[in-house]
């Protein structure tokens, strides 16, 4: 498999929008995640309250992608695209112009959730316009628009500095707007786009027990990867006394690792099989937070989790090697499903880290808790992938798990 091979098929303008799409709504899903440090110092917050606001997005994305996975099956990623990043605009609107209140940022957090579903419309417009053995390939050039997490931490505490934490979500319908111009013109619906089902007929997917397994297996994957990202700011400064410039700096250096490996993990399954390659990884996944946990100088913890944030990425892009081989025809709605579970995932670690940290006085213990959920999460794997067969045959192709 080579890139020529992913240029002579499919449709590129609909790949790279749909990377530019989910990479400028994963920016805006995680705003509030980059800009924790200077929402803690206007509104007071504990390192609980900063990792349940930071969490809300994540969990509101996970409801609102099974929503847009119905839709994208039912109307198509161009469509529901285009409604995704109009209803986005609301929140950035609201805190820009208001935020007054911490319960303004609870609901400007949960419609924040809109854009962290675009994984559902963005991930299948790439899967349907390429033939199974780019799956890996394609899927992981989309998904690399996690890489929008770079930008919030990088460019957020800056702006923040100048402009307040207000003025972020302001500057930020200036990329969203433009995204959606280039979408509207240069995406094409696929066309292979399913008839559409009933909604019992697009919910019987919970009926397969390998829809549970992606979750759960996803869930630590891109959770880890989403709910490090949101609460690592917070972490630094805080335990490394560092200001918020630069905690955003070193959490984008951490960040890339994983927003940039992941078409490679998506590559290297394409190859050997995305199974092969997870358990790999978790292995890896475990041994960084380990690593974590013992808060070495901050080079070294850096090393750590850059390493740690790359095997994650990694690790997502495997994962959706091995879903369209499962569930071709209902992509758009396990997409949406699956990931949800990461949504979720991405939900509970900052609370977890937050929580562990006011109760025990120290991050230690929330990263030892991760390390053993990646510990876990193999053992899944081994117990599951005994039980699925060694190759899925999808329109008549033979693809390795």
């Amino acid at each position: 498999m080579k890139l020529s091979d992913l240029r002579k098929s499919g449709h590129t303008p609909s790949l790279v929008s749909s990377f530019l799409y989910f990479d400028v709504s994963f920016m805006i899903w995680v705003l509030l995640g980059a800009l924790g440090v200077y929402l803690t110092a206007d509104f007071n917050l504990t390192a609980s309250q900063v990792g349940l606001i930071v969490a809300i997005p994540i969990l509101a994305g996970s409801f609102f992608r099974i929503v847009i996975g119905i839709l994208t099956d039912r109307f198509g990623p161009k469509k529901t695209g285009i409604g995704g990043m109009l209803v986005t605009m609301v929140p950035l609107a609201w805190g820009w112009l208001f935020g007054f209140t911490v319960t303004e940022l609870y609901m400007i957090g949960i419609l924040l959730g809109v854009a962290g579903a675009s994984f559902a419309a963005a991930l299948p417009l790439a899967s349907r316009w390429y033939p199974p053995h780019l799956q890996g390939l394609a899927m992981g050039i989309a998904g690399a628009g996690n890489s929008g997490t770079l930008f919030a931490t990088l460019f957020g505490p800056r702006i923040a500095e100048s402009l307040g934490w207000n003025g972020v979500f302001g500057l930020a319908l200036i990329p969203l707007s433009l995204v959606l111009i280039t979408y509207i013109f240069l995406v094409k619906e696929p066309p292979n786009q399913p008839a559409p089902k009933t909604i019992k007929e697009y919910f019987s997917v919970f009926k397969e027990k390998d829809t549970w397994y992606f979750c759960l297996l996803y869930s630590v994957t891109f959770g880890g990867f989403v709910g490090l990202s949101s609460f690592l700011s917070y972490f630094f400064v805080t335990q490394y006394n560092v200001s918020g410039i630069r905690a955003g700096e070193f959490v984008t250096i951490v960040v890339a690792a994983g927003s940039f490996l992941r078409p490679v993990g998506g590559m290297i399954s394409d190859k050997i099989g995305g199974v092969r390659l997870l358990q790999f990884l978790f292995i890896g996944v475990a041994i960084c937070m380990f690593g974590v946990s013992l808060l070495p100088p901050i080079a070294l913890v850096t090393v750590f989790l850059f390493v740690g944030m790359g095997f994650l990425g990694m690790g997502n892009g495997a994962i959706f090697q091995l879903v369209p081989q499962r569930f071709q025809k209902e992509i758009g709605m396990v997409t949406g499903i699956v990931g949800a579970a990461g949504g979720i995932g991405g939900f509970f670690l900052p609370n977890i880290l937050g929580t562990l940290k006011d109760l025990t006085g120290t991050y230690a213990s929330g990263f030892i808790t991760f390390s053993a959920i990646a510990l876990l999460a193999l053992g899944l794997l081994y117990f599951v992938q005994a039980g699925w067969r060694k190759q899925w045959k999808v329109s008549g192709e033979s693809v390795r798990i």
